[in-house]
């Protein structure tokens, strides 16, 4: 069951600013819709409940994480982003996720904790959508200088956790946050595969996309075929400054789950021949034999390359995930949902993760918590907790 928890800072794991007395607006609204229900039977969601497990770490765990120096310490970052999509909600998933006990389930599996506060993007991002308002009218791509201004901070953040030998968990906030994750990663550590788990491509670029949503950008707008100058998107001049500007290669990036993808994407992902498995090649070979080619992708060519998993929360079927702005029907199971973040872990490889579009107030009382807690069992998973 869902509850909130007011956390104080002597209890904390790391240095992350105690919250407001006040509740976040998911938080009330999980409380108003539990208060109307008597049972949880009445609840909407699956109405199985939640069965909080003992946190087990992998007997190797150290090994299991290759690219973090010894002693492991996880770098948590809160990415409170909502402007990359219409809907408000998605900046408080880094909070409802530590509410969950998150910090001390990842001591629990032997990691060292640095808990960061959360970006501010509610002042980065006021602050630079002043600064040029006609940005706004921009309809290819909504929000830009916000958008932009807030995943520098991610992306300058994530470089210096990573040039550390730390393990970044980026907590979303919207799939926007990718642009900073993938932009600070790519500029550590140019060698790094990925795996994006998600229901949708997030191949869009300014140009073709029919929402101008920049949570649909991110992949888009790293490729250097798709956009080979990013200081024409107001906001992310950033991306091109200075000796390092980070892009992602096609054969650098692995879909996992995909469902619904637009045309231009669809032409986009076969043109410049990245690996995609749908859920039709999920229902077809098995997840199993999905991760396993995957894998043997990414890995082919240096055995030893570092993987980022980006795992947006609609990946999973809205059965069991109902509370995020775009679900679609027909996604992972909850245990497909755990296998892929678990084999990943179990290759040695995983050296980054995010998690992003957990938005509780688009959901009902159970099916918010449900999600939630499906969010923090996916983050336990890919941080090494074990069935045996």
């Amino acid at each position: 069951m869902y509850r909130l928890v007011a956390r104080k800072s002597s209890m904390l794991v790391g240095n992350h600013a105690p919250l407001s007395a006040k509740p976040s607006v998911a938080a009330l609204a999980l409380s108003n819709r539990r208060s109307n229900s008597s049972t949880s039977e009445n609840w909407g969601g699956m109405g199985y409940g939640i069965v909080h497990q003992q946190r087990i770490p992998y007997d190797d765990s150290e090994k299991l994480f290759r690219h973090v120096v010894s002693p492991k310490t996880v770098s948590v970052i809160g990415a409170p982003m909502t402007y990359g999509q219409p809907f408000v909600g998605t900046d408080s998933g880094p909070a409802l996720l530590r509410e969950q006990g998150l910090l001390q389930d990842l001591s629990t599996l032997g990691w060292r904790v640095e808990d960061l506060p959360d970006l501010d993007f509610s002042t980065i991002c006021a602050q630079a959508g002043k600064e040029s308002p006609s940005a706004h009218n921009n309809p290819n791509a909504k929000h830009s200088l916000e958008v932009g201004a807030g995943t520098k901070v991610l992306a300058d953040l994530v470089e210096s956790k990573l040039k550390l030998g730390r393990f970044p968990l980026i907590l979303g906030g919207d799939h926007s946050i990718g642009i900073g994750s993938l932009a600070g990663i790519l500029r550590a550590k140019p060698e790094t595969g990925v795996i994006w788990v998600d229901a949708h491509a997030d191949l869009n670029i300014p140009g073709v996309s029919q929402s101008g949503n920049m949570h649909g950008m991110p992949l888009g707008i790293m490729m250097k075929e798709l956009v080979p100058d990013r200081s024409v998107i107001p906001g992310l001049e950033w991306m091109e400054e200075g000796s390092s500007s980070p892009r992602l290669a096609p054969d650098s990036l692995v879909y996992v789950g995909l469902r619904d993808i637009d045309k231009a994407e669809r032409h986009f992902i076969r043109k410049l021949g990245i690996k995609a498995f749908t859920m039709y090649d999920i229902d077809h070979y098995g997840i199993g034999r999905v991760m396993d080619l995957a894998m043997e992708h990414l890995l082919k060519k240096n055995q030893d390359r570092p993987i980022h998993l980006s795992y947006d929360i609609d990946a999973v079927d809205p059965l069991h995930a109902p509370a995020t702005g775009t679900a679609v029907r027909g996604g992972l199971t909850w245990r497909e949902a755990h296998f892929v973040a678990e084999y990943v872990v179990k290759s040695g490889a995983l050296a980054s993760a995010e998690i992003v579009e957990v938005n509780a107030t688009l959901s009902d009382g159970q099916g918010a918590s449900e999600t939630v807690e499906l969010g923090h069992q996916i983050v336990s998973a890919l941080l090494g907790e074990a069935i045996l």
